[in-house]
């Protein structure tokens, strides 16, 4: 049944992205030849008055192939006659609908939520082995991690568990004043819980903010910022060699990690919790890395679009958009292989555990 949520819901996130252009280009009166939900051959097709709506076998993408998009045409409602801030809008209108989509899911999330943890420490656990006036105390703000800004407990756990040698550089506030701890020893360890038991954990509890709808809505945009620093994270390390290609993951590997994360929820509610929370990272990590300046994706359109802008105003000779459609096409093959590459390592994940 997750499954079947997942590929549903990423296949309903590639819609709303492909929904933005559309919708944003008929609004200007842009041509619309296709609009595409999955690649592949074409199971359902319906030929609209000028628009042809297809639904594809694959739900790995989709397009809103508009005229005169990648060519030249002598259309005057080609996408290429449009000018350029008309342009823009047409290929932001994607990314931006699917981190609206991702956001207004965050924001359903937590509009039950009873209260969030605070980044102030409300009491350290007996035996924390650095406790006092040199180490941390209850009342202490922390305020930033590893050079990272922290505003809620869940923003120390996301960067503690990012933390591999268990030293970390610390600031905090305390009495109105800044401390700034360097290579700090922070590491998980076991600790005696109120009835008797053990677990493993940093030692430190933080206040609780009491929900209200101000509060809600804050915590929304502070979670939907932290998944674009977790992917801004994620990007730097694969460009320093922390992680390879073979870690990525395309749509294969983002259902099975939604179906597994549902599966292990104590809770059918938790589950769903789960789910959408995943939803909405994936939302807004289509809308970041859309923006990429990348070849084929809409921030290499975006940014050749400039390029291009700036070309003709100082040249003041158009450039041939067929020009544009080979760099964009090149782009395309190159991201198809490595598509091709990720979902068959994704496939081998599943397949082997």
């Amino acid at each position: 049944m997750y499954i079947i949520i997942a590929i549903l819901a990423f296949g309903i996130l590639i819609g709303i992205h492909e929904f933005g252009h559309f919708i944003v280009a008929k609004a200007f009166r842009v041509r619309v030849n296709e609009f595409a939900i999955g690649m592949g051959p074409a199971l359902l097709k319906k030929q609209g008055k000028e628009t042809l709506y297809s639904l594809r076998l694959l739900p790995i993408g989709g397009y809103c192939a508009m005229e005169g998009e990648d060519e030249s045409s002598a259309d005057p409602r080609a996408f290429t006659s449009q000018p350029i801030p008309k342009r823009l809008a047409v290929l932001a209108a994607g990314p931006v609908m699917n981190f609206v989509a991702g956001f207004l899911v965050i924001v359903i999330m937590f509009a039950g939520a009873a209260g969030f943890g605070s980044n102030v420490i409300a009491e350290l656990a007996d035996g924390f082995p650095n406790a006092g006036e040199d180490g941390l105390m209850p009342g202490d703000r922390i305020v930033s991690l590893n050079g990272e800004r922290v505003w809620y407990s869940t923003d120390f756990s996301s960067f503690m568990n990012l933390d591999g040698d268990g030293f970390v550089d610390l600031a905090l506030i305390r009495d109105g004043r800044r401390v700034e701890y360097s290579r700090f020893p922070l590491s998980p360890r076991e600790y005696a819980n109120p009835d008797g038991t053990v677990s493993v954990r940093y030692g430190l509890s933080f206040q609780v903010l009491p929900a209200s709808p101000l509060t809600n809505f804050k915590y929304s945009c502070y979670q939907a910022y932290n998944f674009v620093r977790l992917i801004r994270i994620s990007l730097a390390d694969l460009i320093r060699g922390a992680v390879g290609i073979k870690d990525l993951s395309g749509p294969v590997g983002i259902v099975s990690t939604i179906n597994d994360v549902a599966k292990e929820a104590p809770t059918r509610a938790a589950a769903f919790q789960n789910v959408a929370y995943l939803c909405a990272f994936v939302a807004v990590n289509l809308a970041v890395m859309n923006l990429l300046p990348i070849p084929a994706l809409d921030g290499g359109r975006i940014f050749l679009m400039l390029v291009t802008g700036v070309i003709q105003l100082f040249s003041r000779k158009r450039v041939d958009p067929k020009y544009e459609g080979y760099i964009h096409t090149a782009g395309l093959v190159l991201l198809l292989g490595l598509m091709a590459f990720v979902m068959v390592n994704d496939v081998l994940k599943v397949i082997h555990g």
